[in-house]
């Protein structure tokens, strides 16, 4: 596909280094010759330099015989200007971020579909669905549905008390004849892993398990994890990404919001009616401890300053907090928290650029649902074709990428864990969880 990308900023180069691995013809618009630079000596695209609303420079990037248009800048009406004249010149279809999630409401003057946008992402929305998610799920680093939230992926922290620990993962998924799950990736100290059935569990690892919802409880009891339920949280800073989650939860939890600007604190005090709003530094231990911040069942770092999320979100941990949620904006920091092991770790420039991929992705029939930027680890749902090597045999006598792993098949709506002896047929459906370095050989094996 042709795919034009308005924008080389955190979201637009994440989004085009995920796209430059793929079969597509990518060009790039960006107005800051630094940013264009970075492109030029990382990724494997064109670049045109200068104002994406500019019509000249999208004629240029040649957006008139484009099959997607991404307006991604920081500048929400660039890029609505920038999505209409696409629109004009013949794009054939327009995804636009824009950051004021007003344009979309019934009551909005300004419609983006009045600007030829055909899908509209909303970075602090989606980065507030991915962190209450974690939220009504405490006990997970990280969770994500499939299936219409039939299935459910979770990460687990695998304790020094954990009775995984010194087990494989043969013997773990055989546990209980009654349901089945499994286990599709482990994150171990800076590495991740696509385990087998001889993969063995070690203290610190953080394991990634694939389970029908409703059996969910059987699995956090084989783990001998507390299936525990949040209701007194305290969200650090009055960002749009801190607020979107105060107004979603205020009716179902207590809710603490941290803001250390004043007038911006009673503001948001003024519009939320169910959240205790509070004027002081969230970095302060004696703060802290006045607010009996141990009580707390998650404690989420969402201001503008990730410097403070990160010091926030580990003193909040060291003074107890059961679960703690940090936002960063910086994707190098990720696997170093990751490391530390102490946090949730949310990224709204990786949340939309998901979110992006995603749309792009779910016409063809190797569909990216998800990438973790920070595991090297895509999840796919591929339809096999008919013929293919994959449809011949058991999945355990066939040469499997071994850095790859099939997690579920869906079979005309029935849901299954796979095994190595399962055989799929050309009418199924399946979820495939693989590092990028795989996928080209592993695309081989679905397709005649």
């Amino acid at each position: 596909m042709r795919i034009v990308i308005i924008g080389a900023g955190a979201v637009g180069f994440h989004v085009a280094k995920e796209l430059s691995q793929g079969d597509h013809d990518i060009t790039i618009v960006e107005i800051d010759p630094d940013k264009c630079r970075k492109v030029n000596e990382h990724l494997d695209v064109l670049v045109v330099e200068g104002n994406g609303a500019s019509p000249n420079n999208l004629i240029n990037a040649n957006v008139q015989n484009a099959d997607y248009v991404l307006a991604l800048t920081r500048v929400d009406e660039v890029n609505l200007i920038a999505s209409q004249q696409a629109h004009v010149l013949g794009a054939k279809r327009i995804i636009a971020r824009l950051r004021n999630q007003q344009y979309s409401t019934r009551d909005s003057i300004i419609r983006p579909e009045k600007f030829g946008v055909d899908v509209v992402i909303h970075p602090e929305k989606v980065a507030c669905e991915e962190i209450v998610q974690l939220i009504r799920h405490p006990y997970a680093t990280q969770i994500q549905e499939f299936e219409g939230g039939r299935l459910v992926m979770l990460g687990l922290q695998i304790t020094e008390e954990s009775p995984l620990v010194s087990k494989a993962v043969k013997d773990v998924c055989i546990h209980d004849i009654e349901f089945k799950f499994g286990v599709v990736s482990v994150y171990r100290k800076g590495e991740t892993i696509v385990p087998w059935g001889d993969f063995i569990f070690n203290a610190q690892d953080i394991a990634y398990f694939i389970i029908k919802t409703e059996k969910l409880h059987s699995l956090l009891s084989i783990a001998e994890i507390r299936e525990i339920k949040a209701t007194r949280i305290m969200i650090l800073g009055g960002s749009k990404v801190g607020r979107s989650i105060a107004e979603e939860l205020e009716n179902e939890m207590s809710v603490r919001l941290v803001e250390s600007n004043r007038q911006k604190a009673g503001y948001i005090a003024n519009n939320l009616q169910n959240t205790m709003v509070i004027h002081a530094d969230g970095t302060d231990i004696e703060f802290l401890k006045s607010e009996n911040i141990h009580e707390v069942d998650s404690f989420l770092a969402v201001s503008q300053d990730e410097q403070t999320n990160l010091l926030s979100g580990m003193l909040a941990h060291h003074l107890g907090v059961k679960q703690v949620v940090i936002h960063l904006t910086t994707t190098e920091y990720i696997p170093i928290v990751k490391e530390l092991g102490f946090a949730s770790i949310i990224s709204k420039n990786i949340s939309t650029a998901n979110a992006i991929t995603s749309e792009i992705q779910s016409d063809k029939s190797h569909t990216t649902l998800k990438s973790f930027d920070e595991m090297d680890v895509e999840i796919m749902e591929i339809n096999p074709e008919p013929g293919s090597k994959i449809t011949k045999k058991p999945l355990s006598e066939l040469d499997f990428p071994k850095a790859s792993i099939v997690g579920v098949i869906n079979h005309h709506g029935h849901l299954s864990i796979a095994r190595g002896t399962s055989i799929l047929t050309d009418e199924d459906t399946v979820l495939v969880f693989a590092k990028k370095r795989v996928i080209p050989k592993l695309r081989k094996l679905f397709t005649r």
